[in-house]
């Protein structure tokens, strides 16, 4: 090891940083270290893919007495008991955060319960106090989300704490349109939660095929989620009554328009933490409503700050992000960075990916550059998306090109009286015939696009979806039976 105390020491016990880890001790013989300050397992494992799809599972249940009626079934509506799921929701985080660790125990990775940040290109200081060397450091810290830069942002609550909530509001205002804003206000809707969403653009879940968010964005309307786009939050604080000197009851009290931020005591209780109250909120609409709780889905960033990057030389965007080649490497040479806090594409699986292409580069000698294009995702909405490769605004930019899509009431639904619709959407290029892109809107989307995926990545073209024989009836046949473009651009 040329004297250093470790081959590898990594910074971050998340889904890439555990696989990189392991797969280095445990098959390549390397020594290797670790160094977690929260949990382990990460943002996936502890504050997002999966305590997120337990609530998906949960929330879902809300509308199956009604459809199980339908088909015959004698089923009452019933409660959905938040304490009795959160109990086994933490019960099952702590069962997992456990499976990492012993995963690395096993691997004969060396753990430290630390914060850790970089001293120079080879030495790791800990929070307690130790000092460790590496031939190599690879920095995956993941990311965080973030409050806006407002006044009383404090009272809100980000999506890393819904998952503590002792209760569920009544009522809770969303604030966002990506992905994590537009399923947690499909969530909580589904879990009896009065939910109303504020977005400041045009249309939610930005960046995404322009059908496929429309459609999504009416059936939450659709559902009863009170969706606002082209609106934004101006000001929040406790709602009068709440605290005796807020003013409960005067002329003021009724509507934040007739007082100046000055007067209108925000800030004025900086002991409050979320959840302690009402809270007060004004909307670029210049409506003044109480919510229960006020959830800020506006982004995530970086974790890079206080970790001695800057003075080491690597260069940071400015998002804060560790800029990497294509080989996850930095301009230090010695250090690495994968994951969330090198701000490509912010999925778990991609950062496994970054992990193995890494310990494959390094450890291995077989230099691998991490592959980003045609990667499936999937939006865990009611209904779900699912997509892959280019959307058709995307793709109309690059070439010309032919698009098949449909939508209809599936068949399940449409006779259960209930107006969900599905879509199902091909990009294709005229001049290869390749797919380009895959856009689905339905239940169980998330489970399509990843077999689609596969298709698309191997370079399948519209003839070879063509030849493929459909399952019937399902709805997924859809996706080899279009026969003819909608349009063409």
């Amino acid at each position: 090891m040329s004297g250093f105390d470790y081959d590898l020491f990594v910074i971050g016990g998340g889904s890439g940083g555990v696989r990189a880890a392991r797969v280095a001790a445990g098959e390549t013989g390397a020594k290797v270290a670790l160094a977690e300050m929260d949990r382990y397992g990460g943002t996936c494992v502890i504050r997002g893919c999966v305590p997120k799809k337990l609530m998906v599972f949960a929330s879902e249940y809300a509308g199956m007495p009604a459809e199980a009626r339908a088909y015959g079934w004698d089923i009452a509506d019933g409660a959905f008991d938040w304490s009795a799921f959160r109990g086994r929701l933490h019960a099952e985080l702590d069962r997992l955060e456990g499976v990492y660790r012993r995963l690395l125990t096993g691997s004969g990775v060396e753990t430290f319960d630390a914060r850790a940040r970089l001293r120079d290109a080879h030495t790791v200081e800990l929070s307690t106090g130790e000092v460790k060397t590496a031939k190599h450091i690879l920095i995956a810290t993941g990311g965080r989300p973030v409050r806006p830069d407002m006044p009383n942002a404090r009272l809100g609550m980000v999506s890393d704490d819904l998952f503590h909530m002792e209760t569920l509001p009544k009522s809770i205002l969303i604030i966002g349109g990506g992905y994590i804003a537009c399923e947690f206000a499909c969530i909580l809707h589904g879990l009896g939660v009065e939910v109303t969403q504020y977005y400041r653009g045009a249309q939610i879940l930005r960046g995404f095929d322009e059908e496929a968010r429309g459609l999504i964005a009416d059936a939450m309307k659709e559902r009863g989620i009170d969706l606002h786009t082209g609106t934004n939050i101006v000001e929040m604080r406790r709602a009068a009554g709440a605290h005796p000197e807020d003013g409960a009851g005067s002329p003021e009290a009724e509507g934040m328009g007739t007082v100046p931020v000055e007067a209108s005591q925000f800030g004025a209780h900086p002991e409050d933490a979320p959840g302690a109250g009402p809270l007060r909120v004004k909307a670029t609409n210049g409506k003044v409503r109480d919510f229960d709780a006020v959830l800020f889905a506006t982004g995530r960033r970086p974790n890079t700050a206080d970790m001695g990057l800057e003075d080491l030389g690597l260069t940071l965007t400015r998002g804060g992000a560790v800029e990497v080649d294509a080989y996850s490497q930095t301009k230090v040479p010695s250090v690495y960075a994968i994951g969330d806090v090198t701000d490509r594409v912010n999925l778990t699986p991609v950062a496994i990916r970054e992990g193995m292409a890494f310990v494959e580069t390094v450890f291995r000698g077989n230099p691998t550059p991490v592959d980003h294009e045609l990667i499936p995702s999937a939006v865990f909405t009611q209904p779900e998306m699912g997509t892959v490769g280019l959307t058709e605004e995307a793709a109309r930019d690059r070439e010309e090109i032919d698009v098949y899509c449909t939508s209809f009431r599936p068949m399940r639904t449409a006779f259960a009286e209930r107006p969900d619709r599905v879509l199902m959407k091909l990009i294709v290029s005229k001049a290869t015939r390749k797919v380009l892109g895959c856009h689905i809107v339905a239940p169980g989307a998330g489970e399509m696009i990843q077999l689609a995926g596969i298709a698309i990545k191997m370079g399948a073209t519209k003839e070879d979806f063509d030849r493929t024989v459909a399952v019937h009836p399902t709805m997924s046949e859809e996706i080899v039976t279009m026969r003819n473009p909608v349009r063409s651009a």
